[in-house]
Parts: C-alpha cells; sequence; structure tokens
C-alpha cells in the first residue's frame, strides 16, 4: 500500500487526471428513470435497451449485446435479458472490468405502506446510479484513449428478480455473463451499485473484503488520499451483489461499492417506491466517478 500510496502522489503532481462530470451524471441517472421501471419485459426495460445500444455502440471500441433466454425464476415463462460488454482498447489483454445493473425491481416489497409493496420501484439509486456512473467513464475513455489497459464496462440485466430469502435468484445476468466471458477476461472487476446516496457512506463490504483484499486496499485508500473520507475503513454488512455471482460463477475477484444505508441506518429508501431521482446526489455520482477515473489513468500510466 505504501508504494501506491508514493506512486499515486507522484503521479497526479505530473499529470492531469480526467475531470468526472457529476452533472452528466444525474442527467443520465434522470433519463434512465425518465424510461420508468426497467424490469425485463416491461416497456421502460425496452426503452432502455434502446438507449444503452444506441449509447454505448457511439462511446465503445467495441461492443458485445449479448441476449440471454432462460427460465423465469417463479413463473411458467422465458426471461429475456440482455447484458452489455463496452469494450475500450481492444489491444490490451490487462483488462480491468467495472460492472453495474441496468434492471430494476418490480417489486417494492421494503415499501412502509403495503399498498405500495406491489408496485414497480423507479431504481434510481438501485440500478441508475451506477449505469450513470459508468456511461460518463464511457464518454471519458471515448475522449481520451487509455494507452496500455484495457477496460471493459459492463452493463448487467436481471440482478434485481430474486425474492427475499432466496438469493440464487439474484443475479441472473452476471450467470449468465459468467458462462460466456469473451477473452482476454479481465483480471478483476469493480462493481459500482447504490452510489448516490445522499449521506453517502461506504464501508468495506465483506464479500469484497474475502474475494479481493488488495483491490479493496487499492480502492480505498485512493479514495482516501483523495479527501474522500465516506469511504470507510471498517467492515460493514455482507451483500450478494453482481460480484458475489461473478465470483462464485467465473472465479473472477471482484469487489463492491455499496452504500446499503439509503440514506442512513434509521431509514431506507432501498426496494421502495422512494427510491427516486430527488433523493440522489449530484456529489455523491462525483465522488465515485472521481475515484474510479483515478484509479484507471494511475492503472494505465502504472502499466
Amino acid at each position: 500500500m505504501y508504494l501506491l500510496l508514493v506512486f499515486f502522489l507522484n503521479y497526479v503532481l505530473c499529470q492531469d487526471v480526467p475531470v468526472f462530470d457529476g452533472n452528466r451524471a444525474m442527467d443520465l441517472l434522470v433519463k434512465q428513470c425518465d424510461f420508468g421501471p426497467r424490469f425485463p419485459g416491461s416497456i421502460g426495460h425496452d426503452k432502455t435497451k434502446i438507449f444503452l445500444e444506441s449509447f454505448l455502440s457511439r462511446v465503445s471500441d467495441t461492443l458485445l449485446v449479448m441476449d440471454e433466454n432462460i427460465p423465469h425464476p417463479y413463473k411458467e415463462d422465458t426471461l429475456r435479458l440482455t447484458n452489455y460488454l463496452a469494450r475500450f482498447n481492444n489491444n490490451s489483454e490487462h483488462r480491468i472490468m467495472l460492472m453495474a445493473h441496468w434492471d430494476t425491481r418490480e417489486f417494492a416489497d421494503k415499501d412502509e405502506d403495503k399498498n405500495k409493496q406491489k408496485l414497480p420501484i423507479i431504481g434510481a439509486n438501485d440500478g441508475a446510479s451506477g449505469v450513470a456512473v459508468l456511461l460518463v467513464i464511457a464518454e471519458v475513455l471515448d475522449q481520451l484513449p487509455l494507452l496500455n489497459i484495457g477496460i471493459d464496462l459492463l452493463f448487467i440485466d436481471g440482478e434485481d428478480q430474486g425474492k427475499a430469502g432466496d438469493p440464487d435468484n439474484f443475479g441472473l445476468g452476471t450467470k449468465a455473463f459468467s458462462k460466456k466471458i469473451p477473452s482476454p477476461r479481465p483480471l478483476y472487476a469493480i462493481c459500482v451499485d447504490m452510489v448516490a446516496d445522499k449521506e453517502q457512506n461506504f464501508p468495506i463490504e465483506q464479500f469484497s473484503y474475502r474475494q479481493a483484499p488488495w483491490l479493496v486496499e487499492e480502492i480505498w485508500l485512493l479514495a482516501n488520499n483523495l479527501g474522500y473520507s465516506q469511504f470507510k475503513t471498517i467492515l460493514g454488512p455482507a451483500v450478494m451483489d453482481d460480484h458475489y455471482y461473478l465470483y462464485k460463477y467465473a472465479g473472477i475477484p471482484s469487489i463492491d461499492i455499496i452504500d446499503f444505508d439509503y440514506p442512513n441506518k434509521k431509514q431506507n429508501f432501498w426496494h421502495t417506491t422512494q427510491d427516486i431521482p430527488e433523493n440522489c446526489s449530484t456529489e455523491s455520482l462525483r465522488v465515485v466517478g472521481d475515484v474510479l477515473l483515478h484509479y484507471i489513468y494511475i492503472k494505465d500510466a502504472e502499466k
């Protein structure tokens, strides 16, 4: 960690890192929410597919559209999912993957109002926030191409289709992706989920530390050196997010940047009808994007 700190200080003194535009990220968060709920089979899901494919084909070096038809976990039906893999600097075999899920939950089963628990959520934070960060990063990578490393941006479908107490039916898109990862495979992955909380606080998610402790230490140290004390060097809860399923089914070391207390320990908008843009923060998006851009361009210079 000491060597990383020394390198970081030297790097930021001699070279500019691209600026992450939090306002642009918030605009993209709102745009997704304007499509409405985005669970598979919904109108909003269809609209978002068109948007993502158009956006990513414009900025990425290669875009893989990975359609999946899998049995629905709870209905006698087929679940139609689409994962998008946007690749940058195709010639590099030293690849890092950033990932976020773009689907939303079909039921607000955590809502305090029982009359709303069968309504779909908008997913401003749980879904749109991570996607918005990755879309802005995609634009930056298009404008300032990497020289040495490759970046893969994975936009995952079907993350949030499971029921409480049934972990096997979450992360469906990641499970499908794990069976057909294109070469060269990423060396490791960073998952970005629920990052737009107005009271931002990132303890270290437990599966992340088990799966890739060295990567957690790099990211959290970098964030703290940038002045972002919301990255806490304490263990938080264990969250079965896409990073968990990627490691379980593909063996790729993966971590999660997630603020599960949304907005705090006394109140939580997670899986409720209150997960809306008004409860999200432009500054929070900027912080996470800034950390990730610094990490990417430091790694590119280091390589």
